[in-house]
């Protein structure tokens, strides 16, 4: 027999910009299960340097919820929306959840990362290769970088560290460090 407790899944939550943690206090106080996976960030104040606490997942909060009583999380002060297509909310792989909790409370550092898929074009941004562009291959498990020569129809695949590249349009230093904001469309009620 099917139990509340089964119809509940982990969603992301589409925030307003700082109102993470408050947002994730709200919605405690109504009685859901949230996660905010937070990074230590130093940050300069006046000429001071402090380590502030920040999200890995700026302007989005993780709700354990059922989809069809979507509406008092959508009420809550700073939602602006539930990620998923169209009007239909996606779940969160219970995996991926499992597997950033089990980072944030490892007590290894963590920090956001540009989201890099294999077949996306990526630019070097360390070594004696900076600047170099090509395309993020993966074979027999290792990451590579593609550079072609159209003319002569022939590449040269170089295994390279994956932390070293970016996504190629990412001039702006806030994409370097969180990474390209995805598409998203709302779930109203």
């Amino acid at each position: 027999m099917k139990t509340d407790a089964d119809s509940q899944n982990w969603f992301a939550l589409q925030v307003r910009t700082r109102w993470e943690s408050s947002t994730s206090v709200l919605l405690e106080g109504k009685g859901y299960r949230t996660f905010l996976p937070t990074f230590k960030s130093k940050k300069r104040w006046s000429g001071r340097i402090r380590e502030v606490s920040a999200p890995l997942f700026p302007g989005y909060v993780f709700c354990h919820f059922d989809a069809h009583n979507r509406l008092p999380i959508l009420v809550t002060p700073g939602v602006l929306a539930v990620v998923g297509r169209g009007r239909t909310p996606i779940p969160v792989e219970e995996a991926e959840i499992a597997a950033i909790q089990n980072v944030v409370s490892s007590g290894i550092q963590a920090e956001p990362w540009p989201y890099l898929e294999v077949g996306q074009r990526v630019r070097i941004e360390n070594d004696s290769l900076q600047g170099l562009e090509g395309i993020l291959t993966n074979f027999k498990g290792r990451h590579r970088i593609v550079v072609s020569v159209t003319l002569l129809r022939r590449s040269v695949a170089l295994d390279i560290d994956r932390s070293s590249v970016v996504p190629v349009g990412s001039s702006n230093e806030a994409i370097k460090v969180f990474g390209p904001q995805p598409v998203l469309q709302g779930v109203g009620a």
